[in-house]
């Protein structure tokens, strides 16, 4: 462990830079409470969400490696904010008419639409506990409403109505000018309705730790601030949560970034030390449009996980998450590839490389071995070209390439393939457009069937390829079962034939042969798909059957 540490504390992974940056704030000494504590936080008035997914997934990566470059122990809490007033009906719940009485009260407070829970809130916090079980993050869950009605939060709340001018002071400064004039760093929760208030205070008693005010219909009501009877406006209840929890770090999207220095202030005014930070870009759609929850652009968590393994995910959210990403569905192909490349790098990497390696970061120091024989982006044009409708035709594939490979052994494997014929038929086929090949391409491919039909013709083919360039190197032993053997056929026909750069070749093969304008090594394709199997594909071109 002591030599792990010693290259991490060098590492340029940034969940490393993180953690260093968050060791120097307890240089000097251990935390009083016995721990470094990590906060993530959930608004439940939805599911979650993929950018839920990525928050809780960041902060294990730098409290993991935290862990590696300190022997402090470590939290993380996930807290819902359940107290906050129902705004409005969501579109996406059974019952939505039972909902409309309850409007502006607590989460916690408002029935169960699906009838499973005691409340809306319940609902969905056991939803996001469910999700985050679901990919076994290591956490403790904190429930707003029980923050606040058991008095956890109360000493925080009197400091708050004891600071409450200085608190004023912060948050006018960020508010139009229409808005000063309701504003109220507290919420009152009405005693009879339930609702949640945004409503100015009338009086504010430090001593007594109550506040006065009136009602919607002009009744003046004083209530303590303890005991749950008020809730803190959003963002002030950012900066007295950190207060009161002594919370160490916080990473939130860019779109909060403006309210930093608003949290931080509440939080020393409130007696607190503000924490260290980690701001991420976010998520862009195709077209590089914001996703959001609302207008439903972008991919879920529960789409991500139809076409690949969670992994990937993961892979996908350590990526520079300093910069804006695209997350669309052409993402995923690319993001499990790269995964597995990683992981067979790991098992040959040192200590230094395996600490900057993405997969320990997802994994720790259990990182898997891959047992993907085939790429995902090479099973996906196997789909293609075959038009599997299950994983029973891709295996008899895969065995032609890895014949002792087996959906028992290869579990990885199996459940990509699974995923390759389910992304084919959803993303590939619809947009697949076959061409007829020109002249010149046709003569090609006439070439490559008769170079593929027997060993003689391949390596005439190559020797016809040498010839032309000026390569007196030995022919290579003709071996249909090696992809590098039957790269180098499909190189040479190109060669003969004059393309020029050759790539136009090879955009030729996948436009006439797969319908799409990218495709994998052809060679190594051959080998997967089979010989006589690519034969009788560009006989069904060269005749005009994939056409139309």
């Amino acid at each position: 462990m002591s030599d792990l540490r010693d290259v991490a504390m060098s590492s340029k992974a940034w969940p490393f830079e993180e953690a260093r940056r968050l060791l120097k704030r307890y240089e000097k000494k251990a935390p009083e409470k016995g721990y470094v504590l990590f906060e993530t936080g959930y608004g439940p008035s939805g599911l979650p969400h993929i950018g839920t997914f990525g928050e809780v997934a960041r902060t294990t990566m730098i409290r993991r490696a935290f862990e590696v470059i300190s022997d402090i122990p470590t939290k993380l809490i996930c807290f819902s904010d359940d107290l906050d007033g129902m705004r409005k009906v969501p579109g996406n719940v059974p019952n939505p008419e039972m909902l409309k009485e309850h409007l502006q009260r607590p989460l916690t407070d408002v029935p169960d639409p699906f009838g499973t829970h005691d409340s809306f809130g319940a609902h969905n916090n056991a939803m996001l506990n469910r999700f985050l079980d679901t990919f076994g993050f290591e956490y403790e869950f904190i429930s707003s409403t029980e923050f606040y009605r058991t008095g956890r939060f109360d000493e925080v709340l009197l400091r708050a109505a004891e600071k409450y001018d200085d608190v004023m002071k912060v948050m006018l400064k960020s508010l139009r000018e229409e808005r000063q004039e309701t504003y109220s760093i507290f919420l009152p929760i009405h005693p009879e309705t339930g609702r949640v208030l945004y409503v100015p205070m009338k009086h504010v008693d430090a001593a007594k730790g109550e506040v006065t005010f009136d009602d919607e219909e002009g009744r003046e009501w004083t209530l303590p601030v303890t005991g749950g009877n008020v809730k803190l406006q959003w963002k002030p209840d950012f900066g007295a949560r950190w207060a009161a929890l002594d919370v160490d770090f916080e990473m939130y999207g860019k779109d909060h970034s403006t309210n930093t220095p608003i949290y931080d202030r509440i939080c020393q005014i409130l007696g607190g030390k503000k924490p260290e930070h980690f701001t991420y870009e976010l998520f862009l759609d195709a077209d590089g449009h914001k996703i959001s929850k609302t207008t439903g652009n972008g991919v879920s968590i529960d789409e991500w996980l139809t076409y690949a393994a969670s992994e990937s995910l993961s892979y996908f959210m350590y990526q520079k998450p300093k910069t804006a990403k695209r997350m669309h569905f052409d993402v995923i192909p690319k993001a499990v590839d790269e995964y597995h490349q990683q992981l067979r790098a790991y098992a040959k990497q040192d200590d230094k490389a395996r600490v900057n390696n993405p997969v320990f970061h997802i994994h720790g120091h259990n990182v898997p071995a891959s047992d993907m024989v085939v790429p995902f982006s090479m099973l996906l044009n196997l789909a293609s070209a075959s038009s599997a409708e299950d994983t029973e035709t891709m295996w008899g594939f895969i065995n032609k390439y890895a014949p002792d490979a087996t959906p028992e052994t290869h579990p990885a494997m199996d459940a990509a393939a699974g995923f390759a014929v389910r992304y084919f038929h959803d993303f590939v086929k619809p947009t697949k457009v076959y061409r007829a090949p020109t002249d010149q391409e046709r003569a090609a491919l006439e070439a490559l069937v008769k170079a593929l039909s027997s060993p003689e013709a391949a390596l005439e083919a190559i020797a016809a390829k040498n010839a032309l360039v000026g390569n007196d190197d030995p022919l290579p032993e003709a071996d249909f079962s090696n992809e590098e053997f039957l790269q180098s056929v499909v190189f040479a026909i190109g060669k003969i034939h004059e393309f020029e750069p050759l790539r136009a070749w090879f955009s030729a093969i996948y436009e006439v042969l797969l319908g799409a304008s990218q495709g994998p090594r052809f060679g190594g394709f051959i080998a997967l798909y089979g010989v006589g199997e690519t034969v009788k594909l560009i006989e069904d071109a060269l005749a005009g059957k994939l056409v139309g």
